[in-house]
């Protein structure tokens, strides 16, 4: 019994330090010579830190990988809060719906 409970906080620690969403895209060799195209966007080969999504990619010749820079908030009080991407900091702001300057608490996110 104790060890499940050890492998339980274990994955809950996992999961917590985990990534968020991840991509990837497989190019012919044909199809790309000059970069990555992204969402009508040409990247160029290699890292790219921050795409105009919020995506942070690697683009080879033979695929583009992107993982987002942001997780989603799943756990705040919904009855008296809602959710705001802020682009410029690509990440997501929960306020109060009747006085927005003001943030609530935030119990869980997913990537």
């Amino acid at each position: 019994m104790k060890s499940f409970l050890a492998f339980l906080v274990a994955m809950g620690i996992t999961v917590t330090l985990g990534d968020a969403y991840c991509f990837s895209k497989i190019y012919k060799p044909e199809e790309t010579t000059k970069g990555c195209v992204l969402d009508g966007k040409l990247y160029p080969y290699g890292e790219i830190a921050r795409t105009e999504n919020c995506l942070r990619c690697r683009c080879s010749k033979t695929e583009i990988r992107c993982c987002s820079l942001f997780l989603t908030p799943t756990g705040f009080d919904r009855e008296n809060c809602r959710v705001i991407f802020n682009k410029k900091t690509c990440d997501y702001e929960v306020v109060q719906k009747s006085d927005p300057t003001k943030e609530c608490r935030i119990y869980s996110h997913v990537g």
